[in-house]
């Protein structure tokens, strides 16, 4: 459906759980106060959100956390939701920590595309950043990952065409953060010998990231020019979101820059959240959405609560904020952690 800006929104990431596996510094460093299970959504009330919202317009749903592999029941979930009409791709990001033993499993269920967290390659570093020793795991996990993305079963647009087996389309996102050339280097290697592309995501001054300086994607993209001296734009479609990408000679994969900061792309935002206790956020940077957990659990005849949640999700979608003031803090009045919110 339109929003009043005439925004087309077809995008809804699903937050499956706030609990993390990670203890990320700019995230979530002391952990979170864990909620019970009944404050947060069952799988079969995300199904009817996601039928919902497949009613309004909405194609692609990417899930999320915290962590949404540390949830039992995710194979299945993604299998329900490749099965409601209406719905393109289902896709995920995770931390990667689980990810090469399920990922068999999710492939299975019809997962499209996995984006694996990760921003540095150095392993005092990742410790740092995030509390375990678990780099080589993720990065075994990308290696297998990788394997499932072969560019041959690919067509020009990078969309799985006529395929007996789909492609997984994999994805690296980093947090720009100042980490140093050699960083970059290592982390654009990934792209270099798999087709995986790699991108670099502004910090978003939600939570813990208030504490971290957003680096200015400007200023990263003239380093990359430097350090890349062929690097051009890259006009293929990659995906749902909002990256623009740059393909470097000889590289398997491309690099993407997401810039929320210094990139600002509220003109075409295309997406609306929501978080594992139900809540549908139409901008990370304000509380406006609306409650569909009272919704689903006020004890009405099923068509009418269905017709209460469209009606609901209609109105807030349509409502959504003009532009995030992530440039102007003042006004900003989400004040959760990213985990909670959906990231």
């Amino acid at each position: 459906m339109l929003d009043r800006n005439g925004r087309e929104i077809d995008y809804l990431r699903i937050s499956v759980t706030d609990r993390c596996n990670l203890r990320c510094k700019y995230c979530m460093p002391d952990g979170i106060q864990s909620l019970s299970m009944s404050e947060i959504l069952t799988y079969e009330e995300m199904c009817t959100i996601a039928e919902t919202a497949a009613e309004l317009g909405i194609r692609h749903i990417k899930l999320t956390g915290g962590e949404p592999l540390v949830r039992r029941g995710l194979i299945s979930f993604v299998k329900k939701l490749k099965a409601v009409s209406g719905i393109e791709a289902v896709t995920m990001t995770t931390n990667g920590i689980l990810l090469e033993k399920e990922l068999p499993a999710l492939i299975d269920a019809g997962l499209d595309a996995v984006n694996i967290s990760l921003d540095t390659m150095n392993p005092e570093k990742y410790r740092e950043i995030t509390g375990t020793d678990g780099l080589d795991t993720v990065l075994s996990a990308i290696k297998a990952a990788g394997c499932l993305s072969k560019t041959e079963l690919l067509g020009p647009d990078g969309f799985v065409q006529n395929a007996a087996r789909p492609a997984l389309r994999v994805k690296i996102n980093a947090v720009s953060l100042d980490l140093g050339e050699d960083n970059l280097r290592a982390l654009l290697d990934i792209a270099r010998n798999m087709p995986v592309d790699v991108r670099f995501i502004e910090m978003m001054p939600i939570g813990f990231g208030k504490n971290f300086p957003a680096i200015s994607h400007r200023a990263l993209l003239e380093k990359l020019k430097a350090m890349y001296p062929g690097l051009q734009k890259d006009e293929r479609r990659h995906g749902y979101g909002p990256a623009v990408y740059y393909a470097i000679p000889g590289y398997q994969g491309s690099v993407g820059l997401i810039s929320a900061i210094h990139g600002k792309f509220c003109d075409t935002c295309n997406r609306v959240r929501l978080t594992s206790q139900g809540y549908l956020k139409t901008c990370l940077c304000y509380n406006d959405g609306a409650d569909l957990r009272a919704i689903l659990r006020a004890g009405l005849p099923e068509t009418e609560m269905r017709a209460a949640l469209l009606e609901s999700m209609r109105e807030a979608i349509f409502r959504k904020p003009d532009a995030h003031c992530f440039d102007k803090p003042a006004q900003i009045t989400e004040n959760a952690g990213m985990n909670a919110i959906g990231g």
